[in-house]
C-alpha cells in the first residue's frame, strides 16, 4: 500500500492528514455513542472524570502519545530543528537568511499589531486572533523553501535555510506577544527557547549529532499533529468562518511576506527574488504554536505575571487558531510554488537567471564577450 505517497499528495499532508484524523476520532469520541462506550467499558477502560468512556483516553502509552503527547513531541521537534541551525554559513547565504527572516517576521508582526488595533486581538474578523496571524505569517515552510530554491534559485538562496530555521517553533510569536504587552515572565521564554538552544549548541559542536537528529525535523510532525487534532472538534474544519480565516491567512502570508521580501532584496541590490517568494509560506509546524503559547500562558499565570482569566483566553482560542493555521498551510503550499514559477518566468524574460549567483560571469558564445550576471 502506498499510504505515505497518498498522504504526501495532500499539500502539507504529513501534518494536515494526521491532524484531521485526530480531530475526526476525537469528534466521534465526544459524541459518547452508547455502543462504543459499552464496548470500552467491557474491556475495562476507566471512566473519565465526566463519567464517560473514550477510546482516546484509555490510559497507558496510548493516551500519553495520541491524546496528551502534543507538547512533548513539539519540544522534541524544536530540539531537533535547533540542531540543524548551522552557524557556519557563507556570507551571501547569511545575508539572505537575515534579510528573509527579518522581513518575514516584521511583516507578520506588523499585520498582527494592525489587526489588534483595528479589531479584537482574540476574536477579530472571521474569528482570527493576533496569535494565529503572527504564527502563520512569521514561520515559513523550510522544506518547501529548500525544494523551490534548489530548483529555481542558487546556492546562497538554498544556504539561507540555515538562518531561516530560527523561525521554527513558537519563540517569535511569544516574543511578539511580549512586545505587544502580554505579561509573559522570563522563564516562559526560557522554557520555550531552551530545547531549541540546546539542540543548536549540540548540532554545531558535533556534525555527527546534527546528522543524527536531522530525521527529528520530520518524524515528530505527524505525531504531534495527531495529538493536537485529538483535542479538537472536526466540525472546526467545516466552520465557514474558520475556513475563511485560514484562506485569508494563507493569501496574506504569500502576498504580503513575499512582497516585502522582494522589496528588501531589491533594496539590498539582489537581482533574483526567487528566495523571498519561496519563503512566502506557512510551515506545517506552525500548527503547534497556539498550544505552546497556551502552555506558556499557563506558566505565566502560575507565577502571578498573568491572571488566570488571561491565561484561559489563550487556551480557549488555541484549537480555533490551530485549525485556521492548518488551512493557511494548505493554502500557501498551493500558492507559493505557483508564484515562484511565475516570478521565475518574469525574471527570465528580463535576462535574470535565478540559478546564477550575484556577481558570477557568463560568456556569450556569439560575441565571445564576458558579462557580469
Amino acid at each position: 500500500m502506498k499510504i505515505k505517497q497518498a498522504i504526501e499528495k495532500v499539500p502539507g499532508g504529513l501534518m494536515v492528514v494526521p491532524l484531521m484524523l485526530g480531530a475526526l476520532l476525537n469528534t466521534v469520541d465526544q459524541l459518547h455513542i452508547p455502543v462504543i462506550m459499552d464496548g470500552l467499558k467491557s474491556l475495562g477502560v476507566a471512566q473519565t472524570p465526566e463519567g464517560n468512556y473514550e477510546f482516546l483516553r484509555i490510559g497507558g502509552f496510548s493516551e500519553a502519545l495520541f491524546k496528551n503527547g502534543a507538547l512533548v513531541l513539539i519540544a522534541l521537534f524544536l530540539f531537533c530543528a535547533g540542531s540543524q541551525m548551522n552557524l557556519r554559513v557563507g556570507g551571501a547565504a547569511l545575508k539572505k537568511g537575515v534579510l528573509l527572516t527579518t522581513s518575514k517576521y516584521l511583516t507578520g508582526l506588523g499585520i498582527g499589531v494592525l489587526f489588534g488595533i483595528l479589531f479584537d486581538p482574540m476574536h477579530g474578523v472571521f474569528g482570527l486572533s493576533t496569535i494565529a496571524i503572527i504564527a502563520a505569517m512569521t514561520n515559513g515552510n523550510g522544506g518547501m523553501y529548500a525544494a523551490l530554491t534548489g530548483q529555481y534559485g542558487n546556492r546562497s538562496d538554498v544556504g539561507a535555510v540555515a538562518v531561516l530555521s530560527l523561525n521554527d517553533g513558537p519563540f517569535f510569536t511569544l516574543m511578539s506577544l511580549g512586545l505587544l504587552g502580554s505579561k509573559f515572565p522570563v522563564i516562559a521564554f526560557i522554557a520555550v527557547l531552551l530545547p531549541i538552544a540546546l539542540g543548536m549548541i549540540l548540532g554545531n559542536l558535533d556534525p555527527e549529532i546534527r546528522d543524527f537528529l536531522k530525521p527529528g525535523e520530520i518524524l515528530p510532525v505527524p505525531f504531534f499533529a495527531f495529538a493536537l487534532g485529538a483535542g479538537m472538534n472536526f466540525a472546526n474544519f467545516f466552520n465557514p468562518s474558520v475556513v475563511a480565516a485560514g484562506l485569508t491567512l494563507g493569501f496574506l502570508t504569500t502576498i504580503l511576506t513575499g512582497f516585502t521580501g522582494i522589496l528588501v532584496f531589491k533594496l539590498f541590490r539582489e537581482k533574483s527574488v526567487i528566495a523571498p517568494v519561496a519563503e512566502a509560506s506557512t510551515a506545517g509546524n506552525a500548527v503547534g504554536t497556539p498550544a505552546a503559547i497556551a502552555a506558556a500562558a499557563s506558566v505565566a499565570a502560575s507565577s502571578g505575571m498573568m491572571t488566570k482569566a488571561e491565561a484561559a483566553s489563550y487556551a480557549e482560542i488555541a484549537n480555533i487558531a490551530t485549525a485556521q493555521i492548518s488551512i493557511a498551510v494548505l493554502t500557501t503550499a498551493i500558492l507559493c510554488p505557483v508564484v515562484v514559477i511565475l516570478v521565475d518566468k518574469y525574471q527570465r524574460k528580463r535576462g535574470i537567471d535565478g540559478k546564477k549567483e550575484k556577481g558570477s560571469f557568463t560568456t556569450h558564445p556569439q560575441t565571445s564577450t564576458v558579462t557580469k550576471s
